[in-house]
């Protein structure tokens, strides 16, 4: 997500950097530089233009800065720019007073609406409300078949009338046995259909007004670009949307439709989807995502991503048992499944501060597998080797990494990380050392290839 972006913009800012003392020249030279890259990104044209204007008229003076880095001052004033085209601050679903509250879900066929809604669901679900699918797509084939797959698979009910062919009726009738369940939401899932098809819009405006729906969100294919900027316009005018769903933004390297979306239209984007699982929707900070792009990294996103993956009750039983007896390799195959929890360690690592490309194209070249790799060299060990690795001399060694087939430099490597972890544990439990300063133990995630 916005790799290519976060690349090119770092270059440029590195090169600023670079420099030490900037003039209006170099400032000048910077912000061409940050126009062409928005444009290749697929931004919207005028938008980056009043963007650069924007940041051009707050820059005057920068290169005057003495107490603190002018580079860095652009960085700012960028960053708050960024910010601003993202929609400014974190607009989350509106929830009537009076339930349930009525969600419809517009888009083009294939953008991700079906899932998108089900990974809705599943989302407030997991804040505690309870949720119901309506599956008013008459048209496309084995579409309710699809939505009752994902609502069993995340134990949601789904409303739906087979021999029914009046989207109005199935979406009022669903809605109706909503209200007598007391569900909190439902998400009505709509056809997905042509912007120009008059035929099909006038279907949706007629829902519209039938059902009074709280928020209408339009989900759109993120990878498309401009294009998905005009498919919001054409949405937006027939019926007024309240909000968007980004979809694909795991295979978006360049942004445009982020960047340009709230700027042409002023609606903000609510979710984006950023992967194929049921729980990789995420809410949509524009702040957060203004500091990934440069960079900077979003440390409460990553807060906050832990706090959903880990089980608390298992972390305080073992930081009880780290304190008292010390990390043996069964704690540690404990951690590095909690880690795994946490989705893919590249994504994690552009959530901190100062993770450049090519860290993360160390990670990238490392074993996807590594993980399960260091799981099954564990697991092939005795329970008495797990509890007391030191144990684990030659022979057993040998033993183990042809029972794991794993060659016995893993095996090794693996033994030589969990003694750094069992440092750093020891550094925690007694303080963090001299300075206050902790540190990862070198490759910890990227040494198995």
């Amino acid at each position: 997500m916005f790799d290519e972006l976060s690349e090119k913009l770092e270059a440029t800012f590195a090169r600023l950097r670079g420099r030490g003392v900037l003039n209006e020249a170099d400032i000048k030279e910077g912000l061409r530089e940050v126009r062409r890259v928005l444009l290749e990104a697929d931004v919207n044209f005028a938008l980056t233009r009043e963007f650069l204007e924007r940041v051009e008229a707050k820059a005057v003076g920068v290169s005057q800065l003495r107490t603190v880095s002018p580079a860095q001052q652009l960085v700012k004033i960028v960053y708050d720019e960024l910010t601003a085209m993202l929609g400014e601050r974190r607009e989350g679903l509106k929830l009537s007073s009076v339930p349930p509250t009525v969600v419809m879900m517009v888009g083009l066929q294939g953008s991700g609406k079906t899932t998108s809604a089900a990974k809705l669901a599943r989302k407030l679900k997991g804040e505690g409300r309870q949720v119901r699918l309506i599956a008013a797509d008459v048209y496309r084939p084995a579409a309710i078949d699809q939505l009752e797959t994902l609502g069993a698979q995340l134990d949601i009910p789904v409303y739906a009338e087979r021999d029914q062919p009046d989207v109005v009726r199935i979406a009022r009738n669903g809605i109706d046995q909503s209200r007598r369940a007391r569900d909190r939401v439902v998400l009505v899932d709509t056809a997905g259909r042509l912007q120009i098809d008059d035929e099909m819009m006038t279907e949706l405006v007629r829902l519209k007004e039938a059902i009074k729906p709280d928020e209408i969100l339009l989900v759109a294919d993120g990878m498309t670009g401009q294009d998905a900027v005009k498919i919001a316009q054409g949405f937006d005018a027939k019926l007024g949307v309240t909000g968007v769903i980004l979809t694909k933004m795991d295979g978006d390297a360049r942004g445009g439709a982020a960047l340009s979306i709230y700027g042409v239209l002023k609606k903000p984007i609510k979710y984006i989807g950023v992967g194929e699982k049921s729980d990789a929707l995420e809410d949509f900070h524009p702040d957060r995502m203004a500091g990934r792009i440069l960079q900077q990294g979003d440390i409460v996103s990553l807060v906050e991503k832990a706090q959903g993956a880990f089980d608390a009750d298992e972390a305080k039983r073992m930081e009880k048992k780290v304190r008292k007896e010390g990390m043996d390799l069964e704690d540690f195959l404990t951690a590095m499944r909690q880690i795994e929890k946490l989705g893919p360690l590249e994504g994690l690592l552009k959530m901190l501060p100062g993770v450049n490309s090519k860290m993360l194209k160390q990670v990238k070249d490392a074993d996807p597998k590594r993980m399960k790799h260091m799981e099954a060299i564990v697991l092939s060990m005795t329970r008495a080797e797990r509890k007391k690795p030191d144990l684990m001399n030659g022979s057993r060694r040998a033993r183990v990494a042809k029972g794991s087939g794993r060659p016995i430099s893993e095996v090794n490597r693996l033994l030589e990380q969990f003694r750094e972890m069992q440092k750093m544990m020891k550094k925690v439990s007694g303080g963090s050392g001299p300075g206050g300063k902790m540190r990862m133990p070198p490759g910890m995630f990227g040494g198995m290839r």
